[in-house]
């Protein structure tokens, strides 16, 4: 099965080698999405809602490119700086996947860089 790489315009570069998400067949497989701006630049720094968001865009654009949609996400993996972010981060994560939403965990890790509050990564299958 070919896979096909996906990565939308308005995605940052990445800090290694990879693609923003890849599909293989109706499989959607989106890397570890960082709080950073197409030029750059770290979003929201010290504000986990507005890097929460800014990272499920991004998710949400790669999703898009491939032909799906929010709804299509079945497992995300998402790693918090500090756990005292999990309240707010979920009240962001809730606006993205109302009704039933994917399987996932949530775990502290320290992130690349400092001022990076939550990553996260998703797998959807596409209808």
């Amino acid at each position: 099965m070919p896979k096909i790489p996906i990565n939308p315009v308005g995605s940052a570069a990445p800090l290694a080698p990879y693609s923003a998400g890849v599909r293989a067949g109706n499989a959607v497989y989106v890397s570890g999405v960082l709080p950073i701006a197409a030029d750059g630049q770290t979003v929201g720094i010290g504000d986990v809602r507005t890097q929460t968001r800014h990272v499920l865009q991004r998710i949400e654009a790669v999703i898009n490119a491939a032909g799906g949609t929010m709804a299509d996400v079945a497992m995300n993996s998402i790693f918090l700086k500090d756990l005292n972010d999990y309240q707010a981060m979920n009240e962001v994560y809730a606006e993205f996947f109302p009704g039933d939403p994917p399987a996932r965990f949530c775990i502290r890790a320290d992130l690349v860089k400092s001022e990076f509050l939550v990553e996260i990564a998703s797998v959807a299958h596409l209808t």
